[in-house]
C-alpha cells in the first residue's frame, strides 16, 4: 500500500519539491491532499496534475475563486479549512511547510490526530516546542524533521545510545552579507538580502539567513527535537553548506553529514522514512569541492541569533514573542519600511517590553504572538 500523503504549503518552495519527490516515488506515495496560502490557480495546476482531489486554501476569497473555477474535487477554506484537510483526509503522513507561526495549528491539528508529522515549519517548534511535544508523546505520532540540518543531525543520532552525545553543531551559510560589518549593512535593500549564494528559498527565510533569525530558530527548534539543553548546542559559519550538521560524542569522534545542498534529500528522506529511496543529486566529489572552511558566527553584527539563543534559554513565551516580532520586522523590511538592522533592533525591543510569561496552554501561545506583532508593529510605526 502506498502511503498516503498531504502537503501544506505546498505552491512554497519545500512544497514544490516535495511534489517532485512524490512524482519520482514510483506509486510508494500517493499525495491525498494539498493546501496553499492564495495562489489557488496554481494549486489547481498541481490538484490537476496529481489527481488530488481535496484542496485547502488559508485564504477564503482565494478558495471562493477556487471553487468557481473547479468542480473536480473539494476546497476547503480558512483554518478550518486546513484542519479538515488534515483531519478527514485518511492520510499517513502530513508534510508540513507552511511558512510562520501559522504552521502551528496544522502541526497540532497533525499531531493530536496521531499522524506521523514531516516538519518543515520550524515555527511550529519555536513557539510551541513544549505543548507540541507533549501531544506527540501522548498520540505516539513521529515528528519527523525536514530542515536540512535537522534531518542531518536526526539521521546522525539514529545510531546512538544515551548519554553518548557530548554536543550538536548546526552549520550556517553567513547568509549573502556573511562579513559585512554593521556599517555596511545599514543601506542594503531587500534584493540584496534575498540573494542568497547557496540556497533558493522564500522571501521570509531567505531574510532569516541573512540576520542569521533562521539559524537562530533552527537552534530552538534542535533543542526540541532532540532534548538537548541550550549549552550543548553550537552554530558553526561553513560557507561551502556540504556539512550540513555535526556531532561531538563522548569518546572525542565527530561525525558529520555530508552533501550538495538539495532540500529533496531531506524531505525524499522524511516522507519515506526509515526507508531511503534515490534522489537524483549526484554523489559528493570532495577533489572538486576542493575545501571546507569554517569561523565563528559573528553575533555582534548579527545579533539575531544571541536573540534567538537567549529567547529560547528563558522560555516560556519569550520564542514566541521572539518569532512573532521577527515576522512583524521583516514583513515591514521587505516593504521598504523599515532597515535591515532594524530588525534586530525591533525584536530586541519588543522582547524588553513583553517578559516571558509561562506557557499553560496553546490559548496562551496565541495571545503573546497577537501582544508581540502588535508591540512590534508600533515599534516600527513609531
Amino acid at each position: 500500500m502506498p502511503r498516503r500523503v498531504v502537503i501544506l504549503g505546498c505552491t512554497g518552495s519545500i512544497g514544490r519539491q516535495a511534489l517532485d519527490v512524490v512524482q519520482r516515488s514510483g506509486g510508494e506515495l500517493e499525495l491525498v491532499g494539498i493546501s496553499a496560502g492564495r495562489d489557488w490557480q496554481q494549486l489547481l495546476e498541481q490538484a490537476q496534475q496529481f489527481g488530488v482531489d481535496r484542496i485547502a486554501l488559508a485564504d477564503p476569497d482565494a478558495a471562493a475563486r477556487a471553487s468557481e473555477a473547479w468542480t473536480a474535487g473539494t476546497v476547503l477554506s480558512g483554518p478550518e479549512g486546513l484542519v479538515a484537510l488534515v483531519t478527514e483526509g485518511d492520510c499517513d503522513l502530513v508534510l508540513n511547510a507552511i511558512v510562520g507561526a501559522a504552521g502551528l495549528l496544522a502541526t497540532v491539528a497533525t499531531l493530536g490526530e496521531g499522524i506521523d508529522l514531516a516538519l518543515a515549519n520550524k515555527e511550529s517548534l519555536v513557539v510551541g516546542g513544549e505543548l507540541v511535544n507533549q501531544l506527540a508523546e501522548a498520540t505516539g505520532a513521529q515528528i519527523l524533521p525536514v530542515d536540512s540540518e535537522h534531518s542531518a543531525l536526526h539521521q546522525l543520532l539514529a545510531g546512538e545510545g544515551a548519554g553518548t552525545v557530548d554536543r550538536l553543531l548546526l552549520t550556517a551559510s553567513g547568509g549573502p552579507f556573511r562579513g559585512h560589518t554593521a556599517q555596511q549593512l545599514a543601506d542594503v535593500s531587500a534584493e540584496q538580502a534575498l540573494a542568497h549564494p547557496t540556497w533558493s528559498m522564500g522571501g521570509k527565510i531567505s531574510i532569516d539567513s541573512a540576520t542569521l533569525m533562521n539559524k537562530g530558530l533552527e537552534v530552538i527548534e534542535a533543542h526540541h527535537l532532540f532534548g538537548v539543553p541550550y549549552e550543548q548546542i553550537d552554530v558553526v559559519v561553513h560557507p561551502q553548506s556540504i556539512i550540513h550538521a555535526l556531532i561531538q560524542l563522548c569518546d572525542g569522534a565527530t561525525l558529520a553529514h555530508l552533501g550538495y545542498p538539495d532540500m529533496r534529500v531531506p524531505i525524499a528522506y522524511a516522507l519515506h522514512h526509515p526507508a531511503r529511496t534515490e534522489v537524483p543529486v549526484p554523489a559528493l566529489d570532495l577533489v572538486s569541492v576542493g575545501a571546507l572552511t569554517f569561523e565563528p558566527p559573528d553575533v555582534e553584527t548579527f545579533p539575531c541569533l544571541r536573540l534567538a539563543r537567549e529567547a529560547g534559554i528563558a522560555g516560556g513565551t519569550a520564542p514566541c514573542i521572539l518569532n512573532a516580532a521577527n515576522e512583524v520586522a521583516v514583513h515591514a523590511f521587505l516593504e521598504g519600511r523599515l532597515q535591515f538592522i532594524g530588525i534586530a533592533a525591533v525584536i530586541e525591543q519588543t522582547l524588553s517590553k513583553l517578559p516571558a510569561q509561562t506557557v499553560h496552554s496553546f490559548e496562551s501561545l496565541l495571545a503573546a504572538d497577537a501582544d508581540a506583532r502588535r508591540v512590534a508593529s508600533e515599534l516600527i510605526e513609531a
